[in-house]
């Protein structure tokens, strides 16, 4: 059965388990090119102003009109910082100061891990961007948590609040396991 076609050759690519390997990989059939697939990092931010939190309502799919924290896919030749900066930027022309690691989060089901960082919203200042229809400074109390995108947004929101008065803020991990119309269950690793 073939699956694709090298990018080396062109020649078919099959799947199989490659000696001295453990997982099936697709493979060219000619010239023996492995095509490595690896999980997507997704870098974001939680800016704050204020004692408020960075909202953006999504313009894009999926989950076109709900609320997210400003984050998106890593591009190459860039740091996890660097593009964590970027994405504020492109969803809501914000500017970042002190940004420092917030959380790791791995997604199994879907093959991405996020990086999130913490950091203080320049000026206060931010507007909808290409990809957002609005974006808004919200408090704790003001967050709209039945309208918020993913889980990784609501764990991320609610470690915040659980950890925002500790003078001790270590880098917080979990595992977030979900499938569409299940209940979200969260392993959460010890910092």
């Amino acid at each position: 059965m073939s699956s694709g076609f090298c990018t080396q050759c062109g020649s078919a690519v099959k799947e199989h388990i490659p000696e001295g390997d453990n997982r099936l990989r697709k493979v060219c059939s000619s010239c023996d090119f492995i095509h490595y697939e690896n999980p997507k990092n997704v870098v974001g931010c939680l800016l704050e102003w204020q004692g408020k939190v960075l909202l953006c309502k999504r313009g894009i799919e999926p989950r076109h009109g709900y609320w997210t924290l400003p984050a998106g896919f890593m591009e190459n030749g860039e740091s996890t910082i660097d593009g964590a900066a970027r994405e504020a930027y492109e969803e809501a022309t914000a500017e970042c100061e002190e940004l420092r690691l917030f959380a790791v989060y791995n997604l199994p089901r879907i093959s991405q891990v996020y990086i999130m960082f913490f950091g203080q919203l320049k000026d206060g200042f931010a507007k909808a961007n290409e990809e957002t229809l609005e974006v808004g400074l919200f408090n704790q109390s003001e967050i709209p948590w039945s309208e918020l995108a993913f889980p990784v947004v609501t764990e991320t929101l609610t470690r915040y609040y659980e950890m925002r008065d500790q003078r001790d803020r270590r880098v917080y991990c979990a595992d977030i396991h979900s499938r569409p119309g299940a209940p979200v269950e969260i392993i959460r690793h010890p910092s």
